[in-house]
């Protein structure tokens, strides 16, 4: 999670409940996976999107946001698996960004290496590029409470 979007959350400026949420995949070029405040604050400071072609459209792609909390276990999830399905050419990348899509700033909040050799991710023509969610959800607060 960006450290600008952990501040905004914190503040009150991001609503996982009722904002909405979009996906971006980037380029291995992407300065993406910089997760420090100074660096990447609103989506435009994240360089080297894939561009709209074969089957990939920028800023378009939706995605549902959830939140739970089981005994005292907090969870955000992404429940939508998103999917590309690559059309007269391929589609690669290798980072995915979750953005709150109603903040002002398009607010960049979770950032996905979708590789963890690394290596680029590619869906070749007529085949599709889903982002498998981890089980556990993308980020979990637990902790005991005190008196």
């Amino acid at each position: 999670m960006y450290e600008s979007a952990k501040l905004a959350w914190a503040n009150g400026d991001i609503d996982f409940n009722s904002h909405s949420f979009k996906i971006n995949l980037y380029l291995s070029t992407s300065n993406a996976n910089t997760l420090t405040a100074a660096t990447i604050s609103q989506l435009t400071d994240i360089t080297n999107q894939v561009s709209t072609a074969f089957g990939y459209t920028q800023n378009n792609k939706a995605v549902t946001i959830t939140t739970a909390n089981s005994s005292g276990t907090i969870t955000i999830d992404e429940t939508t698996n998103p999917v590309w399905t690559a059309s007269g050419g391929a589609i690669t990348a290798r980072f995915a960004v979750i953005y709150d899509d109603t903040h002002a700033s398009d607010m960049p909040c979770f950032v996905c290496l979708l590789d963890t050799t690394p290596a680029d991710v590619t869906a070749s023509d007529g085949n599709t590029l889903t982002i498998t969610m981890n089980a556990s959800g993308l980020i979990t607060f637990s902790g005991a409470a005190s008196d």
